[in-house]
């Protein structure tokens, strides 16, 4: 069986039962530029990409929060206070540390995903 989208792909199904008589549909946004999985067809709800993408964004603002922070308590250190700029950076280095984890597990499930046969 031929799936347009997929190109030359063949599909070799065993049971008459998969077959299915839906057309097949592509994963893929075509209003999306990356190119990456994104399945989101209702308004209002979100993808995983979106949700992923909204915390690294979270994660990259707090950096900024801190290097402000401590370009000001360099420059002018009577305007801001050492304990905003202790809790921005541990807040920081936090999230930071909670993103490398998601990171590095989602990597892990990937490989064990894509290696279970």
């Amino acid at each position: 069986m031929k799936i347009p989208e997929f190109g030359t792909l063949q599909m070799a199904r065993v049971n008459e039962a998969h077959y299915g008589t839906g057309a097949v549909t592509s994963l893929t946004n075509t209003k999306d530029k990356t190119g990456l999985l994104h399945t989101t067809e209702k308004e209002g709800t979100k993808s995983f990409q979106d949700y992923l993408l909204d915390a690294m964004e979270t994660v990259n603002n707090q950096q900024l929060e801190v290097d402000g922070l401590s370009e000001k308590i360099m420059t002018n250190p009577d305007e801001v206070d050492i304990h905003d700029v202790t809790i921005a950076m541990s807040k920081a280095r936090m999230s930071l540390n909670l993103a490398q984890t998601v990171i590095d597990r989602l990597i892990t499930d990937w490989n064990e995903i894509t290696t279970t046969r």
